[in-house]
Order: C-alpha cells, then structure tokens, then sequence
C-alpha cells in the first residue's frame, strides 16, 4: 500500500520534492497569464504583462547569517537572473525574535538597503513582527523582475545530449555560514584563524551571486535552461534540474570545482559538500556545439566556469563518474547544514 506522504514527520531543511510535488498537485493554475506555475524545480514563476514577463520568487534565509538582510536579497536575485530575467523589485518580511535589540532590526535594514544599491533593486514593501517562539531572526523576501517573452528560460527546457555548465564551484555559501557560524568548532577541529577567514570570505569572493553570470552566459544566445543551485547543494540542483526537464544528468566528478576552504571545512566536520547549501553555483544547459560560447564569454568576464556532464534520457538517472566508475549521484534527506545545526 502506498504511504501517505502527509503523515510524514518533517526535519530541518527543504521539503523532500515528493512531498512538494503531491501538495501541488492540487492547486488550480487555471489563470490565463501565468506561463509558468509552481512546479519541482522551477526556481520562479512566469505572469504575462503583454510585451513583458513578471518573473516572482519567494525565499527566506532561515539558517544562521550575520548578513541576513544582504543575504535574502541575492538569493532571491538569483532565482530571478537564473530564469533570464533582470531583478527590479524586493518585498521582505523581516521576522524578529520577542526582546531582540532593536539595533539588530535596524542592521537589517542597512542590509537590505546595501544589497538593494548593490543590485539596483528597488525596495516596495514587506512587513516587520516581533514574533514569538524565534531562536533567531528570519527573514523572507519576494523578488519580482522582468524579461521579454523571448528571453525567459524555464528548468524544464534543458533536454538530452545537452552540455552541463557549472559556474564557480560548489558548496561556496554553505562553506562561508560555517566558517562565521562555527568559528570555535573550527578551531577545535584544527583549522586555522586565516584558513577559517578565508572560508569566511568567500561569501563576497567568488560570492554567492549569480546574477552577472546568469546574464553573461545569457547574452550569448544559446542557453537552454539555468539553474541555481542553493539548499541541496549541487545533488538537490541536479535532481531539480532533471526532473523539472524529465531528463537524467552524468556528470565527471572531477571536472566539478570544490574549493580548498570547502574541503577542508567539510573534512573537519564530517560534511559532504555535494549536499551543502550552494548559492553562487550556477547550473547552465547548452547545446554541445555552443557550451564553448558560453564558457569562454564567462571566462572573458574573469568568471571559472566548466562542462561537468551531460544531460541524458530520463531512464538513465543521475549519475556521477567517480575515478572511472559510474555510481549514483549522492542522495540527501535534507541540507547538510541543516543536519549540521540541528543534530
């Protein structure tokens, strides 16, 4: 008999896609103007203004971020320049815990505005509570941007015999939260206060931001599809990628970027950085005649990028090569920082 996923009890993270997809399944998307509804690794959504697309995303940041206002802002940005569109207008909710400082809800504020000059977004609106039961702030932000018609790009395009570019490296945003957040565990472990400060610093450098890469590799014409890979690491990205698109994915493990302060960090602690948090990775989907397009006008523009695989049939799942040998891509319950700060 087939369980019922309702029934399950719910751990720290994001919600397992089989979950997400029996909840909306039931939604009625019967409005003529949306293009694009909620689907399983969609990263936003597509409304027709006619001769524009409203693109909408909605995001928190939940784990522990001294930034948290910066950070809600380019997360939600890059879901927005993953879909091909251009990031306009931020609404954030800004969640605080009963007798928090009144100085912490005006430094997130500062955040906000920061990013938002950073990105040239304009800040509309949102809502500010003092809520009860809170370990720590949270906040949760919509981002609304635009594209042509023309210019959108949904997950769901990407489609086999196609070429898998990976920007960056993997695990960037999940390795700088640890760094700043576990500084004395760190230590313990025996990393270094310069090792740890670089792990800390890879928040701005390469960053978590995609949106300039989404754009540059956008620009040349020949994306398929773009994805940005955030809670679930590189494993959740690609499983999202594959089953908006219906497709399966092969990837070389050793043509995926997995920085030193990362390896060391997820050494010490016992992580696997295929499953860490991983805002400033972008996933871009190409024909293979044209990936090189895309590769050398990011490099052009002094951003890493590199073929990791391929985009197969359906039937044949996601699978890594690893020193020669084909074996699954590693699943993941949840985050690993998510199993990290809640074990």
């Amino acid at each position: 008999m087939r369980e019922n996923q309702s029934t399950k009890r719910l751990k720290a993270g994001k919600l397992q896609p089989e979950l997400l997809a029996e909840f909306l399944s039931g939604l009625d998307e019967s409005s003529q103007r949306v293009l694009l509804g909620p689907e399983v690794g969609e990263d936003a959504a597509f409304v027709s203004f006619g001769s524009s697309t409203l693109i909408a995303k909605s995001d928190p940041v939940t784990f522990p971020t001294e930034r948290i206002g910066w950070h809600v802002i380019q997360v939600n940005a890059n879901d927005i320049a993953a879909c091909g569109g251009t990031p306009k207008w931020f609404l954030a909710t800004v969640l605080l815990p009963e007798n928090e400082p009144a100085s912490t809800a005006k430094a997130i504020f500062e955040q906000l505005r920061d990013a938002a000059a950073e990105l040239r977004i304009a800040l509309i609106g949102g809502h500010t509570e003092i809520t009860v039961g809170l370990p720590r702030p949270i906040v949760a932000g919509t981002m609304l941007g635009e594209a042509a018609p023309s210019e959108t790009l949904s997950t769901a395009s990407a489609k086999p015999g196609e070429h898998v570019i990976l920007t960056s490296g993997i695990a960037i945003e999940g390795t700088a939260i640890i760094a700043k957040e576990s500084r004395n565990e760190l230590l313990r472990k025996g990393l270094s206060e310069t090792e740890i400060d670089d792990a800390a610093n890879l928040i701005d450098v390469p960053g978590i931001s995609i949106v300039r890469a989404a754009g540059i590799a956008a620009s040349t014409g020949n994306v398929t599809a773009m994805h940005d890979a955030t809670e679930g690491g590189l494993s959740g990205a690609l499983d999202e990628l594959t089953q908006a698109s219906d497709t399966g994915v092969l990837v070389d493990d050793k043509k995926v970027v997995i920085l030193p302060e990362t390896r060391r960090i997820c050494d010490a602690l016992g992580l696997d950085p295929w499953g860490l948090i991983a805002s400033g990775a972008l996933l871009i989907t190409a024909d293979v005649k044209t990936s090189s397009d895309i590769t050398s006008a990011l490099a052009d523009n002094d951003i890493e990028s590199a073929v990791i695989g391929s985009i197969t049939e359906p039937g044949a799942g996601l699978v890594r090569t690893v020193r020669g040998t084909n074996e699954p891509v590693p699943t993941f319950e949840r985050d690993e920082i998510a199993r990290l700060y809640s074990d």
